[in-house]
């Protein structure tokens, strides 16, 4: 599946639509800072005016008027403020809070012999009323309210502070930018698709006949095949609104809030029907549900919201949800029955035809000079998704800028190739001389035992170069044509190339390296695929024996035989390897004086295309029958 940039400069809106959420927490923040100023008003109004109190003794205060000490004494029922001459701080009048005790006239004449200034204040009623209320009774209706206002949020789907609104991103047709012209290599999932597209478009013909939308589609395939893509080239054939989130943004920490959320997103696309909802990555909350104890109470609630809510919607309204996944085989029943997910679109790993096609729509905008063969490069990246082979594309068109040429030629594009696959070359890092004669040995024996059996793949180019991603070297082969199966025969070919490297170090060198542990790897995994999978094991016959977990992952197979079985796999995988790596070694013995000859090449050249190999292979075939070969070549110092 191929990817075309948005040329919009529009942004995609929020599905709850407008400042609403914003504007309530902008209100919700202003109430709180309000509650917490009055709730300190009383300190506040004390800093502010400079006054600092404290509260003393009656025999203290009498003690103080005695010593001369005292300015001023201001009575107001009952109470008394005092206000001593030494004032120690600058711009801080302190003063001293007591309770009148004892006769007013005794406490006014004592005063009066002192040279104290005393005065009485009336009452105020009010004031203490005002502060009281502004203080204490406003602070506390406040609060009560902006419980109640946060109670009905949460019972709307918000949540505190919009938590329980939903997530999705609102698109309309003229902002997704993308229309089924822009989707390649995927013609049987656009074909299903576009039937939900016509629906959308001319209900009334379906309608008249008893035909219902479909409620939903899922969208399976392994990653980078381009499902977010299809999804919204849909909204953009239907010309209707696209709900797009990812499933991961319905569970929060907070209990609820992930049911709450599908119920506001379900709520918006009512109110915008008819319209699409797209869940990325729905195996986030749709896992199947279990009663064990590592089970997540929130993500099951949510699941369960979704399946209410997919079960409630009236489809003549419009409204069809589109999901996407990696890991089918995880999801809950329950999501997967007719009247959810009306239907599974396999969204594949595209065929020849299909590379060819997205590599033309990348390259629609990009210079390409005569040199360029478009279904040679598809032909050598079998396996590739539409993500990589528009990597691909990109990087061509920077190597071709990099070298200073105005176009992107074929060797842009290998070279590229070989980039998204294996590295870039990684020229700091500097091998011996032995090493480099080991690494050459060990990818010339790939070769030539490529070249010795009649099933195997051709080679493109060999090389000694270090990449990035870890290679030393590698055997590049390209297909002469695009197959789907493999016979048996190929298999072990394959196994023998693979082990091949490893046979051509022991038999020059007398000694093995760590280098062909990759190799290995691929061998037993082809080796152990035979016998439990494919049935073309002699020993064990056509028994099925593993089955395959994560099929657009990973694809890691697990047993499903006893451990007796298991041991006896393990015995018959070896076997099978040693049988296979005899095999290489006699093939390389037979032919020591072409590998020598070929690494001899390499190492001078470090790099050599597969029409050079091979002109030296023949070359090396036509001395042998003109009894001119001789000894082996010395191997190079």
């Amino acid at each position: 599946m191929d990817y075309k940039p948005n040329n919009q400069n529009q942004e995609p809106q929020n599905g709850s639509g407008g400042n609403g959420p914003k504007n309530k927490q902008t209100l919700l923040l202003i109430l709180i800072c309000l509650l917490v100023g009055l709730m300190f008003m009383g300190l506040l109004n004390n800093a502010l005016g400079g006054v600092s109190s404290e509260n003393i003794s009656y025999n203290e205060f009498m003690d103080l008027v005695k010593a001369g000490k005292v300015e001023e004494v201001v009575l107001q029922s009952g109470n008394l403020t005092v206000t001593p001459k030494e004032q120690n701080e600058p711009g801080v009048i302190r003063t001293y809070q007591l309770t009148l005790m004892g006769d007013e006239q005794e406490l006014v004449d004592l005063l009066s012999e002192n040279g104290v200034k005393f005065h009485k204040e009336p009452p105020d009623s009010t004031g203490s009323i005002l502060y009281a209320i502004l203080t204490v009774l406003l602070p506390i209706v406040l609060l009560v309210g902006a419980m109640v206002w946060l109670m009905r949020s949460m019972n709307k789907g918000g949540g505190v502070m919009g938590v329980g609104k939903s997530k999705a991103k609102t698109y309309v047709q003229k902002e997704t930018g993308v229309t089924f012209r822009d989707v390649a290599g995927q013609d049987e999932a656009k074909e299903s698709l576009q039937e939900v597209v016509d629906f959308l478009h001319n209900p009334g013909k379906y309608t008249t006949i008893g035909a219902k939308l479909p409620k939903g589609a899922l969208l399976v395939g392994p990653p980078g095949t381009g499902k977010t893509l299809l999804a919204k080239a849909v909204a953009g054939e239907a010309h209707v609104p696209f709900f797009s989130l990812s499933a991961s943004e319905f569970v929060e920490m907070f209990v609820g809030v992930g049911a709450s959320r599908v119920r506001d997103l379900f709520e918006e696309a009512k109110k915008n029907a008819p319209c699409i909802i797209f869940i990325d990555e729905i195996d986030a909350i749709g896992k199947t549900r279990d009663s064990n104890f590592s089970g997540n109470d929130e993500r099951e609630q949510t699941l369960n919201q979704l399946l209410a809510e997919m079960d409630g919607f009236d489809t003549s309204k419009g409204v069809l949800i589109l999901a996407a996944t990696n890991r089918p085989e995880i999801l809950d029943p329950a999501l997967l029955r007719p009247g959810r997910f009306d239907r599974r679109i396999i969204v594949e790993r595209p065929d020849l035809k299909g590379r060819v096609e997205i590599l033309k729509v990348h390259a629609k905008n990009v210079s390409l000079d005569e040199t360029v063969d478009l279904d040679g490069i598809a032909l050598a990246t079998s396996g590739a998704v539409g993500s990589d082979l528009a990597n691909m594309i990109n990087e061509a068109a920077i190597l071709a800028v990099k070298n200073g040429r105005k176009a992107v030629s074929q060797k842009d594009l290998l070279e590229a190739v070989e980039v998204v696959l294996v590295g870039k070359e990684k020229k700091d890092r500097i091998l011996s001389q032995e090493e480099r004669r080991i690494v050459s040995y060990h990818e010339v024996g790939h070769a030539l035992v490529t070249a010795l059996q009649k099933d195997s793949e051709p080679v493109q180019k060999i090389t000694i170069v270090p990449r990035t991603m870890g290679a030393l070297g590698y055997v590049m082969q390209v297909p002469e044509e695009e197959k789907f199966l493999n016979t048996k025969t190929e298999l072990d070919a394959m196994i023998v190339e693979c082990l091949a490297g490893r046979a051509a170090e022991e038999l020059v060198f007398g000694n093995v390296t760590t280098g062909a542990s990759n190799d290995i790897e691929k061998a037993t995994k082809i080796v152990r695929a035979m016998i439990t999978q494919y049935g073309m094991s002699e020993k064990f016959g056509l028994m099925g024996l593993a089955t395959q977990e994560n099929k657009y992952l990973d694809g890691r197979m697990v047993l499903n035989c006893g451990d007796a079985t298991a041991t006896e796999i393990d015995h018959e995988v070896m076997r099978v390897l040693k049988e296979a790596y005899e095999t290489a070694k006699e093939l390389l013995a037979k032919n020591r004086d072409a590998m020598d000859r070929i690494a001899a090449y390499l190492i001078q050249k470090e790099t050599i295309t597969g029409k050079e190999f091979m002109e030296i292979y023949h070359q090396v075939l036509q001395e042998r029958t003109a009894g001119t070969a001789g000894e082996p070549a010395e191997v190079l110092a």
